[in-house]
């Protein structure tokens, strides 16, 4: 075997009864921090550092942030149901009775509004129509004899009007000449020049002339001319209001639709908002019904919100505007923020709670229906805590690691956490202010950290990981030379280093493996030959 540094001689004796173990480390992570206990080897418990190449750590993702004290927002936590906002959620009955002949969108089809979704051909829609054409021929008949009626009659007016002022114009002629002749027989009369009867004549001619005069004047056939004239004009406005009334009652069966239709009677269903198809109920051929027959539910979830009950005696902590974080079990790692936007205005009397709702800045992702968990943001810690991403955090058996990095390598350290907000996390112990942690690729050191087949060899060849460049120690080759390794492992991870000794240079390690242990038979063939 090659060079390998030796254990040192206090160990000697209880550790080379068992076996030779042979370590060389890479490097001493945070000279002076003690990040708490170290973990026992097995399949189930990491137990040393992964080293990881500056190229292979880029190559697999691997992130990492500094732990940082900062102040947390913190606030009431409950549970509440994703729904819509009340006008975002329409379905869409059949405007008339019919057949689908067409349909135009799948579940799950985003549509703008006014699309068209489906088309129904409408037997009664035909049968209007029909009918309307029908009364809009007499309607045009109609409106056709008026307007020759008015125009006959505008014409008789027209002729009155002229007749009439000529008789005006004789009329007053003829009385200034029997004017004229009543006088001067009245001058001859009074002379004894004619005779008596002559003036009788006189004046009998000039009430004559008057007469007609006034009959003149009175413009009775002009009168009647007018009468007529009117008559056809009203004649004519009822026409065009039964040509109007005949293609009425069809324009409004269509605006009734709110769909366009064809001359053939086939209906176009649209769209009344924007948003995605979530059902279909019906099928192509089915007959529908007027407002009863449901074809299409459209959901705008865009803008999403989330009912929650809160009790009664956290209503204090709650107001419209108060800022809100949301998560859902399908996108843990994903936080939703928004806003409250109602307070209920009356508490249940059994339950004690009251309804709260809070609206989402952007809801994309989230569906109706889900279960969220909601936190209403209402207090911040009074004082920096140390906190790191939650992302992080390593689930590992009912315990909570995360990995630190030392130099090329990163060990995993067991930590106890606090109180959550949002992405952050405090961390009460485990931790130190600008220890490196690995927030993307965690999950891999840790798979990799577990690997205990004691054949390196066969894991490079099967993990992906470790041809990358990625290696962990083989442990799994028994209960004595575990424990012996996790011993090993404290001491090197643990003991704090000289000033000698940090300033002395570190063996290079392989470039496969940060750890090796010999199995146990090997171990007194090489203590043989370390002390002949």
């Amino acid at each position: 075997m090659g060079s390998r540094p030796s254990i040192p001689n206090r160990w000697a004796g209880s550790l080379l009864g068992l076996m030779v173990l042979v370590l060389p480390i890479a490097a001493i992570a945070h000279v002076g921090h003690d990040h708490g206990a170290d973990f026992q080897s097995g399949t189930s418990q990491p137990v040393s550092g992964i080293r990881v190449e500056a190229a292979t750590a880029q190559r697999l993702g691997i992130q990492l942030e500094s732990v940082q004290r900062r102040s947390l927002s913190t606030g009431l936590q409950t549970t509440g149901e994703v729904v819509t906002q009340p006008d975002q959620t329409v379905m869409v009955n059949a405007p008339i009775n019919g057949t689908v002949v067409e349909l135009l969108v799948q579940p799950g089809d985003r549509v703008q509004k006014g699309q068209a979704l489906a088309r129904v051909i409408a037997p009664d829609l035909i049968e209007l129509r029909v009918s309307s054409q029908g009364d809009r021929v007499g309607a045009e008949a109609e409106l056709r004899a008026a307007q020759a009626n008015l125009t006959l009659a505008q014409r008789n007016y027209e002729r009155q009007e002229a007749i009439a002022a000529t008789e005006i114009a004789a009329a007053q002629q003829q009385v200034a000449l029997a004017q004229d002749r009543y006088q001067q027989d009245q001058r001859l009369a009074g002379a004894g020049a004619i005779a008596r009867q002559q003036l009788l004549e006189s004046e009998s001619n000039l009430a004559a002339a008057r007469s007609q005069l006034t009959r003149a004047e009175s413009r009775q056939p002009v009168l009647e001319a007018q009468a007529e004239l009117e008559r056809s004009q009203a004649a004519l406005a009822a026409a065009q209001s039964h040509l109007q009334l005949s293609t009425a009652t069809y324009q409004t069966r269509l605006q009734q639709l709110n769909s366009p239709a064809t001359e053939q009677g086939v209906v176009t269903v649209v769209a009344p908002i924007a948003g995605q198809v979530a059902e279909r109920p019906v099928t192509l051929g089915e007959a529908v019904e007027e407002a009863v027959t449901p074809m299409m539910s459209i959901v705008n979830g865009d803008r999403l919100r989330v009912t929650a009950n809160v009790y009664e005696k956290d209503l204090g902590q709650v107001a419209e505007g108060q800022a809100v974080r949301a998560t859902v079990a399908s996108l843990p790692d994903q936080i939703f923020e928004g806003r409250v936007v109602t307070v209920g205005a009356v508490v249940d009397g059994t339950t004690r709670v009251i309804p709260v709702t809070a609206e989402l800045d952007d809801a994309g992702l989230l569906k109706p229906g889900m279960f969220a968990e909601l936190e209403i943001l209402s207090d911040r810690t009074p004082e920096a805590v140390l906190t790191i991403p939650t992302r992080a955090l390593v689930d590992a058996e009912g315990r909570t690691l995360v990995f630190v990095q030392n130099g090329e390598a990163f060990e995993p350290v067991e930590v106890t956490v606090g109180r959550r907000a949002g992405e952050q996390v405090e961390i009460q112990s485990g931790l130190f202010e600008g220890d490196q942690v690995v927030v993307q690729g965690a999950l891999q050191l840790y798979a990799q950290s577990l690997r205990g087949d004691g054949e390196p060899a066969a894991a490079e060849e099967t993990d992906p990981v470790v041809r990358s460049g990625l290696s962990v120690p083989g442990w799994g080759w028994g209960l004595g030379g575990g424990a012996i390794a996790a011993a090993a492992f404290y001491l090197g991870r643990r003991s704090r280093p000289t000033a000698a000794a940090l300033h002395s240079p570190i063996p290079d390690p392989s470039p496969e493996l940060v750890l090796t242990a010999t199995r146990p038979e090997a171990a007194a063939t090489e203590a043989d030959h370390r002390h002949p």
